[in-house]
Order: structure tokens, then C-alpha cells, then sequence
């Protein structure tokens, strides 16, 4: 699967940005972050500030080659798949990002994708998720 737009804020999706990427195999709704000036994808605990939306057809990028990417906004909500059963995952959890970026994981330490609403707890379910704006580091005075 990948991560499809499901609901947004007033339907607005953020126009196309055209941004350099690593060494990577472009998929449309697979979840990436800026790393040392190039794309790559976002998996585990990292948190996704883009989704693609250009493919390369299975063909890995020469890094630096510019693709298409919406930003993620906190308000979007997405429609994925669990890969793994997720039977300990609610509503409200966070969880981590498959290693392709593509699904969501049953991984609930360190997550970085809120659980909305799920159809289903098993592999291949189709779950909701949001990506919430990171939390404000406490600070100065």
C-alpha cells in the first residue's frame, strides 16, 4: 500500500514542491524527510514532513535528481495498512513507520503516527493515521 489522502483541512492539498533526492526509489505515498539536502525516506521513528508523488517505476534516483512532493500538513489525515498485526494498537496511539514508508507498523515506542481510526487490526488492514506537529520543546525564560 502507500499513504493515500483521506480527509485534509477544507480538501486544500499543498501544491507540488520540487525538491532534490537522495538515492531512493520514488513512490507515490511513500513518506520522506529532508536529510543533508536530499529526500530520503522516512521509516522507524523519523518523522515525515513530505509525501511523494512522482514514481520512478522501481528505478532508484541518482541523488539530486528533483522530484515531486506535497509537505505534510498536522491536519491530514491518511489511509495506509498495517504491516504487521497491530491487535495491542487503539485509537490515539502513535506508531512507526514501515521501513519502505509505505504502511504503518504495530510499533507504538517512539511513534511518530497518530492512529485515527482503524478497519481492522490485522496485516493488510486498513488503518487512518495523521502525522502531529512535533511537540514544543520546553524552553527559556
Amino acid at each position: 500500500m502507500a499513504f493515500l489522502y483521506y480527509q485534509t483541512q477544507g480538501n486544500i492539498v499543498p501544491g507540488n514542491e520540487y525538491l532534490p533526492a537522495g538515492a531512493i526509489v520514488a513512490s507515490i505515498g511513500k513518506l520522506l524527510y529532508m536529510s543533508d539536502g536530499n529526500l530520503a525516506v522516512a521509516s522507524g521513528t523519523t518523522r515525515p514532513t513530505y509525501l511523494c508523488v512522482e514514481d520512478s517505476n522501481g528505478k532508484a534516483l541518482t541523488a539530486g535528481d528533483i522530484i515531486a512532493v506535497n509537505r505534510i500538513l498536522p491536519d491530514m489525515i491518511f489511509a495506509t495498512t498495517w504491516s504487521a498485526a497491530a491487535s495491542a494498537v487503539s485509537a490515539g496511539d502513535r506508531v512507526t513507520i514501515s521501513a519502505d514508508g509505505t504502511q504503518a507498523t504495530a510499533t507504538t515506542t517512539g511513534g511518530v503516527l497518530e492512529v485515527v481510526a482503524m478497519e481492522g487490526n490485522a496485516a493488510g488492514d486498513r488503518v487512518y493515521v495523521r502525522v502531529p506537529a512535533p511537540e514544543a520543546s520546553g524552553g527559556g525564560s
